[in-house]
């Protein structure tokens, strides 16, 4: 083939290739993407946030959400949220947080109870996520304020009315982040005594292996 027959042929090639190459054309060819719908779309947006945007229509008390905790939740959390074998303990730990051996519960550290609501409705019960309705996840949530001595009353309803008015005791704790080059500056100075004048890691949760077993779940 002479020369000018291969720039020729070379010419055409490289111009096909960006044709092929732009995204319109890959789009096309290929198949790839699409607008997700609005029930697609719905159905990942289930956070719930401390002002209580996102939560559901539905309410729940503290008698049926121990009915469902003791068949959905006891297995893992205890009969009385203190935790079976290895899996995470779910109410006391009070005036731990500033030990050695801190007990962070719903009761004693988390600071919202949006927080507590957002993780049952998305990620529980272990093994099956998103199998309580709204009305289950309000008296199941309910059940572990009311395991936390939250709420006192066995007769409590939780709502989506009532909701923002339950405060979980540690949220003072949990201050913004005052840092200059964040966008809220206009912070009080937490306190800083009696600290360790270094942070060093101790331990990996890789190495000393924090993930419950399935046999200690038995």
């Amino acid at each position: 083939m002479s020369r000018s027959a291969r720039a020729a042929v070379s010419a055409l090639l490289f111009s096909t290739a960006l044709v092929f190459s732009s995204p319109a054309v890959q789009a096309e060819s290929f198949g790839l993407g699409r607008l997700a719908t609005p029930e697609e779309i719905a159905a990942w947006d289930i956070d719930v946030r401390p002002d209580g945007q996102g939560l559901p229509e539905g309410r729940g008390g503290v008698m049926t959400g121990e009915e469902i905790y003791q068949e959905r939740c006891a297995s893992c959390h205890g009969e009385f949220g203190e935790g079976s074998g290895r899996w995470p303990v779910l109410a006391g730990g009070e005036d731990t947080l500033d030990t050695e051996d801190p007990v962070k519960t719903i009761g004693s550290y988390w600071p919202y109870l949006s927080t507590v609501f957002d993780y049952v409705n998305r990620a529980m019960p272990f093994g099956d996520a998103q199998s309580l309705t709204p009305d289950e996840t309000y008296a199941v949530v309910a059940y572990i304020l009311y395991l936390n001595d939250i709420v006192e009353d066995e007769e409590f309803e939780l709502s989506k009315e009532n909701f923002t008015t339950v405060r979980l005791p540690n949220e003072v704790n949990f201050i913004e982040d005052a840092r200059p080059d964040t966008a809220k500056v206009e912070q009080a100075e937490p306190c800083m005594s009696d600290c360790k004048a270094e942070v060093e890691i101790t331990a990996r949760a890789r190495i000393i292996d924090v993930t419950p077993d399935e046999d200690a779940a038995d």
